[in-house]
């Protein structure tokens, strides 16, 4: 192919090459996508059997939840890096073979020299000193000392990164564990009022009826029959506003344990609230747990570690580097008298512009070492504010369950009370109905008040950066004043 035909056929590929144009998926690619990431999303995961419970819902959070395979993986990715970054401190060692041809033989001559800048006549014949053919192999070893300091501080840092993404996935869990324990006591909450509800509509239909009927037949008077119906209804508004709260429970429940949406479960209802055991642990106590434990703070000091590095990074930089270079070879040209052989040496190289350079890196680490300094102040400060935070949160809810608790108590014996004298004949079924939905109005407002003390607890658990499987051996604290 001369010259000018290929020309024109590389421009034709460049201009062609330039022309090219973005492909929006299809409908059909976007359909198969979908449809590939749905089926996998609840795939490989333990089918739910019988009534889900707390212990249960924590360990399939631990195991299914999709945010936590996410950091799981982030933490396999930076080990995987980990084991790149060594294999840089390795020497270089490439093997290498090749094939050259040509038409002719290249051949060759000289002339005789006859002063600095003449020359006179051929002083030999032409002769031929390579094959036309001629096949080569040789293997390169390769050591860059000032490379080698590079990549042992490079995986020092990515050995750094393993445990920032360690620390996230610990976060990420002790979220998980927190989200799952409030959304749990909350499906329970739904879960029993709809139980109750449920055996008490036809009862508040019926009453509403009779009460209409007497009424209209004139045994009580219209205003009376007005009233007990606003009242029926108020609880019943109140009722739905309490269900309108929890409706959200399970599903959200569902999507923390990777449990399809679209299948229904249900949740384990104990038949008794158990109790909170108390642990009195004063809030420096707390405090101190949680600088200890809480990975954001461990981040930045990693972190600082990570840009030290960098600083012994810029200062290797700035020294001369040493190349050392050793290349068995192997050449099939008949006309060398040495086929094989083994050539060395080493290369001396100084950037002189790291070595300008290296104040203003200097200064860059530094500058980042005080911002890092100054952000681990603020992730401290955040941390107690957290943990004094959480700790007046739980107090708060403590007193409101046992507000709610009494004011259940003291509904119950009501209804008690009402029961007995409708069995006697002294109270009507409409007062007895209204009274067991009062009932169930504290029952719910209890169970959502034991929730927001179980959420209060989950949160100063995770305020002092204590690990699920931790949580789960141990009580769930109320702190002492």
């Amino acid at each position: 192919m001369t010259a000018r035909p290929l020309l024109l056929t590389c421009l034709a590929l460049m201009f062609g090459g330039c022309a090219l144009q973005s492909e929006p998926l299809s409908e059909v690619e976007l359909s198969s996508y979908v449809d590939d990431k749905r089926s996998r999303l609840t795939a490989e995961r333990l089918p739910l059997t019988g009534a889900l419970t707390l212990s249960e819902a924590l360990t399939r959070a631990n195991k299914y939840n999709l945010d936590k395979e996410i950091e799981v993986m982030q933490v396999l990715l930076a080990e995987q890096q980990l084991q790149v970054a060594h294999f840089a401190k390795l020497p270089g060692l490439v093997a290498g073979s090749g094939f050259a041809d040509r038409s002719n033989y290249a051949g060759g001559s000289s002339v005789r020299l006859l002063g600095p800048t003449a020359v006179g006549e051929e002083s030999l014949t032409s002769s031929a000193s390579s094959e036309r053919q001629v096949r080569t192999s040789d293997i390169r070893f390769s050591w860059h000392i000032l490379d080698f300091g590079l990549s042992y501080i490079r995986a020092k840092q990515a050995a750094d990164k393993v445990l920032i993404a360690e620390e996230t996935r610990r976060r990420v869990v002790n979220r998980i564990a927190e989200n799952v324990r409030a959304a749990y006591w909350r499906a329970v909450a739904s879960t029993r009022m709809l139980r109750k509800l449920a055996t008490l509509e036809t009862r508040v239909s019926r009453a509403l009826a009779d009460s209409k009927s007497i009424a209209d037949k004139g045994d009580t008077s219209p205003l009376t029959a007005l009233t007990y119906e606003r009242e029926l209804v108020e609880i019943q508004r109140e009722i739905q506003k309490l269900n309108g709260e929890l409706s959200n429970a399970k599903a959200q429940l569902a999507a923390l344990v990777n449990l399809d949406p679209g299948k229904p479960f249900e949740v384990a209802v104990p038949s008794r609230l158990p109790p909170l055991a108390s642990s009195r642990l004063a809030v420096e106590a707390m405090i101190s747990t949680a600088l200890t434990n809480r990975s954001e703070l461990r981040e930045v000091v990693y972190q600082q570690r990570i840009n030290a590095k960098d600083a012994d990074a810029a200062l290797l930089e700035m020294l001369p580097g040493l190349s050392l270079d050793a290349t068995p070879s192997w050449n099939s040209n008949q006309f060398l008298y040495n086929n094989h052989w083994v050539s060395w040496g080493a290369q001396a190289s100084w950037n002189l512009i790291k070595v300008f350079s290296y104040p203003d890196r200097r200064a860059e680490v530094e500058s980042k070492d005080a911002v890092l300094d100054a952000r681990a102040l603020a992730v401290m400060m955040a941390i107690m504010t957290q943990v004094h935070v959480a700790r007046a949160r739980l107090y708060h809810a403590l007193r409101e369950f046992r507000t709610a608790e009494h004011y259940h108590d003291v509904q119950q014996r009501i209804l008690d009370q009402i029961r007995s004298a409708a069995s006697a004949g002294k109270v009507s079924e409409q007062t007895t109905i209204r009274e067991e939905m009062n009932t169930l109005v504290a029952i719910v407002k209890r169970d959502m008040a034991y929730a927001e003390l179980q959420s209060a607890d989950a949160a100063l658990t995770a305020s002092m950066g204590i690990l699920p499987a931790e949580e789960v051996a141990r009580p769930a604290m109320i702190a002492a004043r």
